[in-house]
Order: structure tokens, then C-alpha cells, then sequence
């Protein structure tokens, strides 16, 4: 053996021939009598038990970004140790400026699109997001290469209460408010948000590496989206599907705008409910009462008793006095009363209950609103005029109780209604707003999911949800009183009062005065998919091309927010289902399963995982680290794991490519004669293209990691590497390029499988193997091919491998080193199973390291011998001196018992009548051979216990 540096090549040497010549490497080995170096990466090829450690002097960035295949001139551009940051800097830039993700509007393709979740431009991307859009970049990427004509559509939104609260938030901390302004300038300074926080969204998505067509980026306040925005409101007005009136609504006194229901976030809250007498107007006594929101009494308009409660027919129709009001008020009867609760008498407050407005209604009540828009006490009040809600209900207990009124206060927890932006407890509240009418809209919705071309959910649960959702659907309130957003489209004559709805204002503008509220921000988002196609021109070539969209990717908690109302709108303007296909996740929960939450401290950046592990160990964990439609547990040590699997194929693919340098595309040849291990490889490579394939058109990306990931570290790096060194440091020339030619093969197309996932390494790699093309973003999607695919080679590598895990689980038992060697006998049941340990006997010489091996079914055992069965041979070690014998009598018990158990279980489901009726016939064969391998096995475990017994 002799090494030696020339010209910057280091060259390892056997008998004169060249074992592995390495370019660009510094001085560093070490062997058994040398245990000093400076570590950077390491590969270890085993040469006559030497272990050689080469060191490369990093190759910088630039040079690792050069187009071309750099095998060709025998130089590895990759560096030698795994730098996420190194390998991922530079990248997105080059994607983006060779317009890889740009749609081609290629005619000859089928398109796929996607139209990404616009985040709002209130601050950074959280966790969620990455995991959204990763999962939308995997289904992109994947799409491209298998030859469609892909559109990922990116854009962001306004998000009205949430970014006009951000801008607010920043002009008080600068002593300023809105009103300070005035409207317009307002607007001006929220643009300025929106400028500084897309250009932090872009930076961040550009860390994740998706895979984004900028040239069609959309924002929900463009030209082009308001133009649809108000086209919609426009049409529905016409169609008496939007209306303007005064209903009870849920009211933000902090943000002082009205919400929708969905944007109420309801919390279980300690609270009470407070008794009281009313007494009678003509002083024949009282009825009882009880409220939990005892400062709303004083806009009470009426009681009321249900018409068949007997205690109160001789009341219906007197008046109360509403204490201290003084005012008079009717007892009303209405169905709508539970006389089993409570007293069976409720108070009326038509103003401030959804309920009670619609008894109100019935009973053509006064509406008597007692509140401020702050949720301050207004004139109507009286005395507590002026006071804060909250303060006014502790003032008004204190004076029921002092008056004799208030006689039980009883604890109660009850549902509380809290603003979603703002987290203020919302109020019901009498307002005047816009609605659309959701029955004709939410009918044609539901009735689109008994037709073939409904929308698929998945997990398919969620269909019901959203169904149940729409079923039971109530009237949107889509005004909000904020500056931020799309101007309703509405005006009111200064002297007549009449209204003109329409995109644009009237001719005599200057007789009109525009409606202040702006739209719900999800009336604009229900448009996406096809607002941001160019909508309403329906000759845009976006529109006809790339709409309807393939699938949308979401979270559960936005069902009836957004995928609903993109549903609806899309059926409505364009006739069609928004998308096939909606992807369900859940929501990223820390690792005690917790919502991530300011006050509990448990947020995590995704940049600063990016920053420390790289965004393809993040990408991967949370693509696969959970199933359709369940939340996901963020484990720091998780995304660690996944840095290792990233870290396992740079090395492999690092020795992989150090020994085909030299290799062009064009010379790959899999035509040669091929090892068991070289068919196996190819056949496990046909079996994960196509499972892996299946499962992500499934969307089970939780099961397509860990296809890979066994794949990869199993099969590909720990045993086919590890086998091909025999041929690659061998003397065969034939042999070395076929295997050269195999390992660039599978290589490139497990890289191709990978991309999707960890596209950032994938690239790196694929640059550094020989192949044709310009990036693996474009590059072919893997097919499988039938002529690489041998279930023997497969069976019989099955068998090695199980042979090779045994001895060296025997080895570890006694506590014998695979260094030192051991007499080792195979004894195999048939001519087959002999055949093909003869013909791989140099494959367990080099894994097993046997000092003598001797493969023969007649083969004697000694008396001393630790032994281990397999599928079609019995292993056996005669272990002189290092084995106890009865701590073998006892583990072959244990082999036996558990062999016996197995029997015990097949045989038991083989002899009912009923599997054997139902179950497909594969299966019964399945079963049936396990039994045969069970009870064979468990025969020579017998016969070798009685042995050492004997």
C-alpha cells in the first residue's frame, strides 16, 4: 500500500494499480499507528482494515454555482463538509433569474395550478406558513418536473383590521392617531407598511425555496383585484344578494368595526348570572328575570314568558317597570322562550341580543341601544353615561342590590365572544351595515358536492365540516368601519338620500357622498383563485389558461373563513369549482402539544431554524412529519434528525461522486453484467419511484419521507455503497464501470424523488453528477423501468442482508469484534438458497469477516457454537471459549418461544372458516408462507436446543 500528493491530486495505490485518486486534497491520514488529524468531513473506505480520512480545502460558493457537469474534468466542486448555509446562499437567486418557476403557457402541457394563501402583510411568516407553502412548493416542484405546465401564483393580503391595528399601533407609539392625518394620508402610510412587509415576506419565502412565479405576484388592493372586487359587489347588489340594514352584529369596541361571525373567537370565561324582580306597573308583585350582562337592562324594551307557561298567562300583556329607568315596559309572550329555564321569564333588549332583536321584530318592539361604539355607556344610560361597559356593570349590581332588585348572583361559566384581531369581548350590537344573502349562494355550494366534479377535501372529513358549515349558513356582514381596504362602491345623495351602487361614481359626483366602510377583508380573498387571473376579463390569457386551479393548501381553521367563500364566489362568476382539490394540515404545536402563542413563549421563527439547520431539514420535518389534516409537534430535535438524513447523503453522495469522476452522461451504461447487489439497488429503485409517486398524488407526504428516507439510508448508503466498494477497489474493470454507472444512475434519479422535499442539496448534488440539463428543477420526474426490476436478486440480497445483520448481531452478543475473525458455517435448506450464497461468498466475507467460511447444507455443527436461523439457511459460529452454553439454551428458548407464538398466530387465522372466505387469495398465499418460514424455522431452533441439551 502507498499514497502520495502530486499536483494537488492525492492518489491511494495497491500493488501499483490506483485504488482511489482524489483532486484538490490536503495531507491528512490516518491509520492505526496515527490517530492525530483535523477533521472537516470524513469518508472511510475500508482497505485492508485501513481507514484513510481525506480532507479537501473547501471550495468556495462561486465556484460551486458554475454551470456544467465539473465530473467531466475529474474535479468535485462540492465541498467536503455539509453547510446548509454555503449550499443554500446563492441558489434562490440563480432559480429565479433562469426563470424556472415561471409558467410557459406551453400549449403542449397540461397546467397545474396553485395559488398560494396570501399571507397578511402585518408582520413575518410564522411556522404555519412554511409548512403551508412547503407542502404547496413539494406539490409544485414535483408537477414540473413530471411535465406539466406549472403555475404557483404568489401575492399577499391587505388583511384590513389587522394591518389598519398594526399602523395604528405604530402612529400612537409616535404620538400620533389616524384622525391626526386624515383619511387619505392614512392610506398613504399603510402602503408604506405593506411595501416594508412584502419585501420581508419575499426575503423569507426566498429562504424557504419556493418555487414562485413572480412575474404574476398579486396583492388583493391591486388595480386589477379591486376592479373584481367591486364588479362582484356590484352584481350581488343587483341580484338583491347584498343589502343594506340594521341588524344586531358582532361589534369590536376596540377596533370600533363591525366583525362576521367567524372572526369571533369564543373562550369559556367565568361570569354570573344576576337575578332580579321586575316589578309589576299595577303593584301585584313581581316577575324574576335573570342576565348575565346586567348594564344591557337598561335597554330593555320588553319580558317575555312562552304562551302555554301557566304560571304567566294572567301577566301576558300588563307592563313592568324597568328599575331604575322607571319606564314601563310589556310582558310579551313568543315560542321562542324555554319555559323549563330559569325562571321561565327572559328580559328583552332588542339592541343588544341577536335573539332578542328578532323578537323585537315579532313584537314591534323599540330598539333602545345603550352603548357607544367604544363600548362606552351612551345618553340612553342615564346616570352611568359615559362609563366604560365593565364599569358600568359593576355601578349597576351595586345599586340593584341597595334597591331590593337584584336578590342571587350565581356563578356561571358561559361562552364569551372575543374579537379575533383585537381579542376585545365582543358586543351585539344595533348597527346599520352591508349583508350578503348567503341561502341562493351556500345552496348552489352544497349542491355542487353530489355532482362529479365537486370539490375533493382531504382528508374527506372535512367536506362534512364545511358542509355542516354551509347547511346552517347565516347572512355575512361584510362592511367594516375601517380606512384600510376596498371602498364600498356605494352612494348617497346629499338632499334625496337614494343610493347608487356601481364601480364607479356618478356622473354629478358632487351631489354624492361615498359610503366611509370598506369591505371584509374575505370578500376580496373569496376571489383569489380567479381575481388574480386577470378575472373579470374572461379573454385574459391567465383566465382561460391556468383557471380553475388544481388544489389549494390550507389549514383546518380557515374552512369557513376563506375555502367556503372561494367556493361560492367561483360557482357564482365563473361557473366553475375554484379548485379540484383542497389539502388539509392542521396547525404546528409545540412539543407539549400547545398552541404557539405570544404568552406562553413557545413561538418559533422558521428563519432562525433556517439559520441554524438549513431550510431543507426544516422544509423536510414539516412536510413529513405528520398526516393529512393532524396538527404537527414542532420538536427542535426533529429538524436535527432530519440535518443528520441531509448530512448521510451529502457523504454518500460525496463518495458516490469521487468515484465516478471522470464519468460523462453519455458514458453511463447499465447494460453490463450486474452484481446481486447491483440488481437489488435497481429493483428497490423502481419500488420507490413508483411508491413514492402514488403516495404524493395521495398527498401522504408522511409516509412519502419515510419511503425515502429507508431508501436512502438503508438501502442506498448503508448497504449498496458499502457493497459497491468490492468492485469500485477491486481489479475488475468491467465490473467498476457498471457499478460507476449504477451509482450515478440511482443517484440522480434519488435526487430527482428528493427534490421536492430538500430542493436546496438536491440541486448541489445534481450539479456535481454527470447528466444533461440545466437544473433538477426542470429535470424529468423518475419513471420506472420494467427492465431493471429482479424480485430474485431481490430475494436473494433479502436473504444476505438478513445473513450479514444476524452475525454481526451474534458478534455483538459475545461481545467479538467484526475485526477479529471466526470460523463461520452456513448451512442452506435447498439447492437454490446454496447456490446463491456460493455466488455471493464474497459479499459475507467482506461484512461478516470470517476467518473460515464453509457453506454446505451437510456442514457439521460443534457442541460450541452460537447459531441463528434465516429465511433458507441456518447460521452457525463456533465461538470456542467465547460462548456460555446455558446463556445460548436460554436465548434459543426465547427464539423458540416467539417462533412458536408466530405459528400459533398464522395457523390460528388459516383455520377460520371466515378470513379464509373473505380475505383475497394473495393474502391467504401471504399467509400460508409465513407459516412454512415460521415453522421451519422454529424446527431447526428446536433441533439445536436439543443439541446443546443433549
Amino acid at each position: 500500500m502507498s499514497f502520495f500528493r502530486e499536483q494537488n491530486v492525492f492518489t491511494v495505490a495497491k500493488d501499483g494499480k490506483t485504488v482511489i485518486r482524489l483532486s484538490a486534497w490536503q495531507d491528512c491520514i490516518t491509520c492505526p499507528e496515527k490517530r492525530w488529524y483535523r477533521e472537516i468531513s470524513s469518508i472511510r473506505p475500508f482497505i485492508d482494515g485501513w481507514s484513510f480520512l481525506f480532507v479537501q480545502v473547501p471550495t468556495t460558493l462561486t465556484d460551486t454555482r458554475k454551470a456544467g457537469n465539473t465530473m467531466e474534468n475529474n474535479e468535485l466542486a462540492m465541498p467536503t463538509k455539509y453547510d446548509p448555509q454555503n449550499i443554500e446562499k446563492g441558489r434562490y437567486e440563480w432559480w429565479i433569474g433562469n426563470k424556472f418557476f415561471e409558467a410557459k403557457d406551453d400549449q403542449s402541457k397540461e397546467p397545474y395550478t396553485i395559488v398560494i394563501p396570501p399571507p397578511n402583510v402585518t408582520g413575518r411568516l410564522h411556522l404555519g406558513h412554511a409548512w403551508d407553502t412547503t407542502l404547496q412548493d413539494i406539490l409544485t416542484r414535483m408537477k414540473r418536473m413530471q411535465g406539466y405546465d406549472v403555475l404557483w401564483l404568489p401575492g399577499m393580503d391587505h388583511a384590513g383590521i389587522a394591518t389598519q391595528a398594526k399602523v395604528e399601533q405604530k402612529l400612537k407609539s409616535e404620538g400620533k392617531s389616524r384622525y391626526d392625518l386624515g383619511r387619505e394620508a392614512f392610506v398613504q402610510e399603510t402602503w408604506k407598511w405593506k411595501e416594508e412587509y412584502a419585501d420581508h415576506i419575499r426575503q423569507q419565502w426566498s429562504k424557504l425555496g419556493l418555487g414562485l412565479d413572480y412575474s404574476r405576484e398579486r396583492f388583493t388592493m391591486d388595480e386589477g383585484l379591486s376592479k373584481a372586487v367591486n364588479k362582484v359587489f356590484v352584481s350581488l347588489y343587483k341580484k338583491g344578494l347584498i343589502y343594506r340594514g340594521e341588524y344586531i352584529i358582532n361589534w369590536d369596541p376596540a377596533t370600533k368595526t363591525a366583525l362576521s361571525d367567524i372572526e369571533v373567537i369564543h373562550q369559556d370565561v367565568q361570569g354570573a348570572f344576576y337575578h332580579m324582580n321586575y316589578p309589576l306597573a299595577d303593584g301585584s308583585g313581581s316577575i324574576e328575570v335573570a342576565t348575565t350582562r346586567p348594564e344591557t337592562m337598561l335597554g330593555d324594551t320588553a319580558v317575555a314568558v312562552h304562551p302555554e307557561d301557566e304560571r304567566y298567562q294572567h301577566l301576558i300583556g300588563k307592563n313592568v317597570v324597568l328599575p331604575i329607568t322607571g319606564r314601563e315596559i310589556p310582558i310579551v309572550a313568543d315560542d321562542y322562550v324555554d319555559k323549563e329555564f330559569g325562571s321561565g321569564a327572559v328580559k328583552i333588549t332588542p339592541a343588544h341580543d341577536p335573539n332578542d332583536f328578532e323578537i323585537g321584530n315579532r313584537h314591534d318592539l323599540p330598539r333602545i341601544l345603550v352603548m357607544n361604539e367604544d363600548g362606552t355607556m351612551n345618553e340612553n344610560a342615564g346616570k352611568y353615561n359615559g362609563l366604560d361597559r365593565f364599569d358600568c356593570r359593576k355601578q349597576i349590581v351595586k345599586d340593584l342590590q341597595d334597591s331590593g332588585v337584584l336578590f342571587k348572583i350565581e356563578e356561571h361559566m358561559h361562552s364569551v365572544g372575543h374579537s379575533e384581531r383585537s381579542g376585545a369581548v365582543v358586543e351585539p350590537y344595533l348597527s346599520t351595515q352591508w349583508f350578503v344573502k348567503m341561502q341562493p349562494l351556500a345552496d348552489e355550494a352544497v349542491a355542487l358536492q353530489q355532482k362529479e366534479d365537486k370539490v375533493n377535501f382531504i382528508p374527506d372529513r372535512f367536506e362534512n365540516t364545511y358542509l355542516r358549515w354551509m347547511e346552517n349558513i347565516r347572512d355575512w356582514c361584510i362592511s367594516r368601519q375601517l380606512w384600510w381596504g376596498h371602498r364600498i362602491p356605494a352612494w348617497y345623495h346629499k338632499e334625496t338620500g337614494e343610493v347608487y351602487v356601481d364601480s364607479e361614481p356618478p356622473a354629478d359626483a358632487e351631489n354624492w357622498t361615498q359610503d366611509n366602510d370598506v369591505l371584509d377583508t374575505w370578500f376580496s380573498s373569496a376571489l383569489w383563485p380567479f381575481s388574480t387571473m386577470g378575472w373579470p376579463d374572461e379573454e385574459n390569457p391567465d383566465f382561460k389558461r391556468y383557471y380553475p386551479t388544481a388544489s389549494l393548501v390550507t389549514g383546518y381553521d380557515i374552512i369557513f373563513f376563506w375555502v367556503s367563500r372561494m367556493i361560492f364566489q367561483g360557482l357564482e362568476f365563473t361557473g366553475e369549482r375554484p379548485f379540484k382539490d383542497v389539502l388539509i394540515h392542521g396547525l404546528v404545536r409545540d412539543e407539549q402539544g400547545r398552541k404557539m402563542s405570544k404568552s406562553l413563549g413557545n413561538g418559533v421563527d422558521p428563519m432562525d431554524v433556517i439559520a441554524q439547520y438549513g431550510a431543507d431539514s426544516l422544509r423536510y420535518f414539516l412536510s413529513t412529519g405528520s398526516s393529512p389534516g393532524q396538527d404537527l409537534r414542532f420538536s427542535m430535535e426533529k429538524v436535527e434528525a432530519t440535518w443528520n438524513f441531509a448530512n448521510k447523503i451529502w457523504n454518500a453522495s460525496r463518495f458516490a461522486l469521487m468515484n465516478m469522476a471522470g464519468l460523462k452522461f453519455e458514458d453511463i451504461d447499465l447494460t453490463g453484467e450486474k452484481s446481486v447487489a447491483d440488481k437489488w439497488i435497481l429493483t428497490r429503485l423502481n419500488e420507490t419511484i413508483e411508491t413514492v409517486t402514488r403516495l404524493s398524488d395521495r398527498y401522504e407526504f408522511g409516509e412519502v419521507g419515510r419511503v425515502l428516507y429507508n431508501f436512502i439510508w438503508d438501502d442506498f448508503c448503508d448497504w449498496y455503497i458499502e457493497m459497491a466498494k468490492l468492485p469500485l477497489y477491486g481489479e475488475d474493470e468491467a465490473a467498476k464501470k457498471t457499478t460507476r454507472s449504477i451509482l450515478a444512475y440511482v443517484l440522480d434519479n434519488t435526487m430527482r424523488l428528493l427534490h421536492p422535499f430538500m430542493p436546496f442539496i438536491t440541486e448541489e448534488i445534481w450539479q456535481n453528477l454527470p447528466h444533461s440539463g440545466e437544473s433538477i428543477t426542470i429535470a424529468e420526474w423518475p419513471k420506472v423501468k420494467e427492465e431493471y426490476t429482479d424480485k430474485k436478486a431481490a430475494g436473494d440480497m433479502k436473504l444476505l442482508v438478513e445473513i450479514i445483520r444476524s452475525v454481526r448481531n451474534s458478534r455483538a452478543e459475545v461481545n467479538t469484534p467484526l475485526s477479529k475473525k471466526i470460523k463461520m458455517i452456513l448451512k442452506p435448506n435447498d439447492d437454490d438458497v446454496l447456490a446463491t450464497l456460493t455466488a455471493n461468498k464474497a459479499y459475507i466475507e467482506r461484512f461478516c469477516n470470517p476467518e473460515e467460511l464453509e457453506i454446505s447444507p451437510a456442514a457439521a455443527t460443534p457442541d460450541k457454537a452460537m447459531t441463528a436461523v434465516v429465511s433458507g439457511a441456518e447460521i452457525i459460529l463456533p465461538l470456542e471459549g467465547l460462548i456460555n452454553i446455558d446463556e445460548e439454551i436460554a436465548r434459543l428458548k426465547k427464539e423458540w418461544d416467539k417462533l412458536n407464538k408466530e405459528v400459533e398466530r398464522v395457523q390460528k387465522k388459516l383455520s377460520n372458516e371466515g378470513f379464509v372466505k373473505k380475505a383475497p387469495e394473495k393474502v391467504i398465499e401471504e399467509e400460508r408462507a409465513k407459516e412454512k418460514d415460521y415453522t421451519e424455522k422454529r424446527a431447526i431452533v428446536e433441533a439445536r436446543l436439543n443439541e446443546l441439551k443433549g
